[in-house]
């Protein structure tokens, strides 16, 4: 590449390249020279990098000192060999057969002169055409016709690894998700199908089963150990490239990638890419700590930012999965947001940590066990809570029928509540999933208040309407809109503008600089801290 000097100019005594054609022609060349000789040319210019980090060796006469670049531990070459030759012959590629749906509508769209073409490519590929339509074009009554749909096969691939010698198969739930015929291929050749013994969309993990003897095996590890900056292997089957292995370092631990309640990821630097899914990641020792997942890319390519799935909650699914085939997860029955220093200060608390309670469910584990909206959940079972996230993860590991002790703050006191424990289903995460409250950060206030039209009390809702937000307010960057309605502020509730107002006035006098709000909108009910100075 061009060296260029901070300014944009190029600085004195820059080497320039030859043009594209004379390089092009000096790669094909030095391409046919390299097979030729039955090896590969290399370029004889090594960098300063490359040089610091070559194993030295003293010159042998009659022989290349040109070394490839490798680390030196204790002046002992450190390679990867011996723990990849033990453990890939257990990593799997996961060959499926996908059913997929074609949408002929997309004759409709085409110009007349392509239409035939169309056809003659559908049946070619599968798609039959009406015998009373054969030999007619595509006329305006048969344009209108619905046709219906037609279905095709595709093939994919991702990966897996072995975890017993009975044939258990773990590997990604997106993988084998919608598959018709699933084929585990191993390295040394042989085929199996496979059977899906579970799967769990919340951690993107499933288990599959084959039947064969002599089965390489890894074993999962436990990921406690780790810390930034170790090193790690993956092993994969990138773009059908099986047995594919790649090296690099623990770049981040506790990742939250958006995909879930249920994981924190671990963020490696490996290369991974497109059918390394379900791949396992090593550490030195040769222990799966995490499972391949997903990548962060702007080209759909590694650029060098991976995540895999920890091999601690890889097990725990793992495990149910092989006792019962789902996942059970526990469910309390409340809508919970982060408790935040603007929140803590708000009600005279020092400490932040916690999860708060938004909004309790009717005829849930909570409501029947008392739960207040605003309690704040600070520790389960007598081990502490972070935040919201930690209380959800701690929540789903307990089991249904379970009784559980929560720690809570109330009023500014603590208090304990025992709920037991029920089973939580997909439609009642999905409800709680849609009415999340959002994050709070900080700014001004800003708000025009009116009382609640009579037809809203008649509906029993309660509280003050909001009927203006200035755009440039903190309330506005905490997405209190207009129609939202305020019920309740430090925990009392408010019916008119005035009690606002006075809330406000006895939490400045009290010397507290947020006030607390319970805002109601479309999208739930969610606690709101507000400045209250200026």
């Amino acid at each position: 590449m061009n060296s260029v000097s901070p300014n944009g100019q190029e600085p004195r005594g820059t080497r320039r390249f030859p043009s594209k054609g004379y390089l092009a022609a000096a790669t094909v060349a030095l391409g046919v020279l390299a097979f030729a000789s039955g090896g590969m040319a290399v370029s004889q210019a090594k960098s300063h990098l490359l040089q610091s980090t070559a194993a030295v060796s003293a010159p042998v006469a009659g022989k290349s000192t040109t070394t490839s670049p490798r680390l030196v531990e204790n002046t002992q070459q450190f390679s990867f060999a011996d723990l990849v030759e033990r453990v890939s012959p257990a990593v799997v590629t996961i060959q499926v057969d996908v059913e997929r749906k074609m949408d002929t509508s997309l004759e409709d769209q085409l110009p007349d002169q392509f239409g035939d073409l169309f056809r003659r490519f559908g049946q070619q590929f599968g798609q039959q055409q009406d015998p009373s339509e054969r030999g007619q074009g595509r006329s305006p009554g048969n344009r209108n016709r619905q046709a219906p749909p037609q279905t095709f096969r595709s093939q994919a691939a991702g990966s897996g690894f072995i975890i017993d010698a009975e044939g258990y198969v773990v590997t990604n739930n997106h993988v084998v998700e919608s598959a018709k015929k699933i084929m585990v291929k191993l390295a040394d050749k042989r085929e199996f199908e496979a059977k899906v013994i579970g799967t769990d969309k919340d951690t993107d993990v499933a288990l599959l089963k084959i039947e064969g003897h002599n089965l390489p095996t890894v074993m999962l590890g436990d990921e406690s150990h780790l810390r930034v900056g170790d090193w790690v292997v993956a092993v994969g089957n990138p773009f059908g490239l099986g047995g594919t292995v790649t090296a690099g370092i623990v770049s981040s631990l506790g990742r939250d990638i958006g995909s879930g309640p249920y994981t924190d990821f671990i963020q490696i630097d490996a290369p991974i890419n497109r059918g390394n899914s379900g791949g396992p990641t090593f550490d030195i020792s040769g222990r799966v700590i995490g499972m391949n997942s997903a990548i962060f890319s702007p080209s759909g390519g590694s650029v060098g930012i991976g995540f895999a799935i920890p091999a601690s909650t890889v097990k725990s699914v793992v495990d149910g999965l092989k006792s019962n085939g789902s996942i059970a997860r526990g469910w309390l029955g409340v809508q919970i947001q982060d408790f935040t220093p603007e929140i803590a200060s708000s009600m005279g608390m020092k400490d932040a940590k916690g999860a708060m309670v938004a909004h309790v469910m009717n005829n849930s584990p909570a409501s029947r066990a008392g739960f207040a909206q605003g309690d704040v959940v600070t520790a389960l079972n007598g081990n502490a809570v972070a935040d919201s996230k930690d209380l959800t993860r701690h929540v789903a590991l307990l089991h249904p029928g379970e009784k559980a002790n929560f720690t809570v703050v109330r009023d500014g006191s603590n208090r304990t509540i025992s709920a037991t424990i029920e089973k939580r289903d997909a439609e009642k995460l999905a409800a709680d999933d849609s009415s999340s409250p959002s994050r709070t950060e900080p700014s001004s206030l800003g708000l025009s208040l009116e009382p609640l039209n009579p037809s809203d009390r008649r509906d029993g809702v309660t509280g003050v309407m909001v009927s203006s937000v200035d755009p440039n307010s903190e309330a506005a960057s905490k997405g209190i809109r207009a129609g939202d309605v305020i019920k309740r502020v430090n925990n009392r509730d408010v019916r008119m503008p005035a009690d606002v107002g006075r809330a406000i006035a006895d939490a400045k006098q009290a010397g507290r600089p947020n006030v607390l709000m319970l805002v109601a909108s479309q999208d739930g009910e969610r606690f709101v801290a507000l400045k209250a100075a200026g």
